[in-house]
């Protein structure tokens, strides 16, 4: 390498530096920081957040959390969100991307309208769901009524809250789902679905053989960022519920937890503690998802 070209990569390096340093700042400020502080606040067994000063270093937060049984209810329900109402709602989502391919006038419409969700305030809807879930007004029960269903307390019942908020978290995730695996559908070569049709293929062949394969690396993204997002839900229970986290804490979720335990309780250590949990269990769940799916994209 000459002189000259060394001068330039130097310059090119400085200049790349430079330009990424707002960025840096920005990220170390509002994450970095924040997530240092919460491993070292996590490591007290009492915590004075307002003058930075804990007692009892050791491990007896992260006991107090895992001993605790709200924190057992916040983790129940974050692995039903994530185990059985995200894949819910890819799957609800994949069928309304193949009907929406599927129709020739109008599909810009339809997209706009599926889309809406996405761009709606969550604490808005959340009003609205409110109604929706009402005991004696909601229009769910209305519908259950219609089929001699006696109304059920959707928001006042330890039982029923999770699938409340299940249904609240499906259909709010249904907008991003939807527009990203109708991208996906629509850049599925129709050569593969000529071919099939000339060999007689029926429908379900044509959706199992074609369309799943052509979308597997769509579904997994779809995935992962479903499972995060799933660990974080936080907005939905405040939504539904305020600040209370639904009746008997049922509806709790471990961010909610973490939110009522150092707002609420001012437990910061405690708080803390759960918060570093989460982020262990976040990165774990995402290593975990991302080996599999390279094996998968892989082999298909």
């Amino acid at each position: 390498m000459s002189i000259i070209e060394g001068r330039n990569t130097a310059r090119g390096t400085v200049a790349a530096w430079v330009y990424l340093l707002p960025a840096l700042i920005i990220i170390s400020v509002f994450v970095f920081y924040p997530l240092i502080m919460a491993f070292r606040m996590s490591m007290y067994e009492s915590y004075n957040f307002y003058k930075n000063v804990g007692t009892g270093f050791g491990f007896a937060s992260f006991k107090r959390v895992l001993c605790d049984s709200d924190f057992h209810i916040a983790v129940k329900n974050t692995l039903f969100l994530s185990f059985v109402a995200m894949p819910v709602s890819i799957i609800i989502s994949l069928v309304i991307a193949l009907l929406i391919s599927s129709i020739k006038k109008f599909q810009a419409l339809f997209q706009t309208f599926f889309f809406l969700p996405y761009v709606t305030s969550v604490i808005a809807v959340g009003i609205v769901f409110r109604w929706l879930f009402h005991s004696n007004y909601g229009l769910i029960n209305y519908f259950l009524g219609l089929f001699h269903i006696h109304p059920v307390a959707w928001l006042n019942n330890p039982k029923t809250t999770i699938y409340a908020l299940a249904i609240y978290y499906i259909w709010g995730n249904l907008a991003f789902n939807t527009i990203i695996l109708l991208v996906g559908v629509q850049n599925i070569p129709k050569m593969y679905y000529n071919a099939a049709r000339v060999d007689g293929a029926k429908w379900g062949k044509i959706i199992f053989r074609i369309t799943l394969p052509q979308l597997s690396p769509t579904i997994i993204f779809l995935t992962i960022v479903g499972f995060i997002a799933s660990f974080k839900v936080y907005n939905e229970v405040y939504a539904l519920f305020g600040d209370l986290g639904g009746a008997a804490n049922s509806a709790y979720t471990i961010v909610f937890y973490i939110y009522r335990t150092f707002y609420g309780a001012g437990r910061m250590h405690i708080a803390a503690a759960a918060a570093v949990i989460l982020f262990v269990a976040i990165l774990c769940i995402t290593i975990i998802q991302m080996l599999v799916s390279k094996k998968f994209v892989h082999y298909k």
